[in-house]
């Protein structure tokens, strides 16, 4: 099996790029500066996406996980945070930087027999948890899943599957040292929700540990 990873320097995507690697699929990472092993990929920038697909070539792609995100508002006040430019940088990572990789790699994917996209959301994206805060995070995520479910819809009769995905609170630099689980197990998890996704499942919402997910 073929699989690319976006943002795989580090936490969850490093994770899921060693795991992978180490059941034996060939998988390709990527990062936004040009590290060792991992391929560059800035997804907010188009020419940088393009720049991937090219040199992909015509590789097929089994599964493709777009796993880039940002937090930038982590923190902020009502009062004084949420600042415009975090707003367009946020997006522009998690929600257009998401559309940009699929769009551009979809040759790729139609190359593949039955192949997958993961989308990697999170709970903070669904309306039944509005604690409050956050409200960049949180829309941006939100958008991913919209997107995910309506590429779900236009992908399905090209046998394309689509599932969104929470990850679980992860001790990461975004999820921090008191989160509940580890990058390796939240990677296992969802290694095992990449490989029971189907066509019958495709447009799902689901949580790291396999259980369906409020929109």
């Amino acid at each position: 099996m073929t699989t690319l990873i976006t943002g795989a320097n580090r936490g969850i995507g490093r994770a899921l790029l060693d795991q992978s690697r180490a059941a034996g699929d060939l998988t390709f990472g990527t990062a936004r500066t040009v590290m060792d092993n991992l391929l560059q990929l800035d997804v907010a920038n188009a020419s940088s996406v393009k720049i991937l697909a090219k040199e992909l070539k015509d590789q097929p792609l089994d599964l493709l996980v777009c796993n880039a995100g940002v937090y930038l508002d982590k923190g902020d006040t009502l009062a004084a945070g949420y600042e415009s430019d975090k707003w367009a940088d946020t997006f522009a990572i998690n929600v257009t930087g998401v559309f940009l990789t699929i769009q551009a790699l979809l040759p790729n994917l139609r190359a593949a027999q039955n192949a997958r996209i993961a989308i990697i959301s999170s709970q903070m994206a669904s309306d039944t948890n509005a604690p409050g805060g956050s409200y960049i995070y949180r829309a941006s995520k939100a958008a991913a899943l919209n997107l995910g479910r309506n590429l779900a819809s236009d992908l399905k009769p090209e046998g394309i599957a689509v599932g969104i995905y929470h990850p679980g609170w992860v001790q990461t630099d975004m999820g921090g040292a008191s989160a509940a689980i580890t990058v390796d197990e939240a990677a296992t998890g969802l290694l095992q929700r990449f490989a029971a996704l189907n066509i019958a499942t495709t447009g799902c919402f689901e949580t790291w540990d396999g259980r369906a997910h409020p929109y």
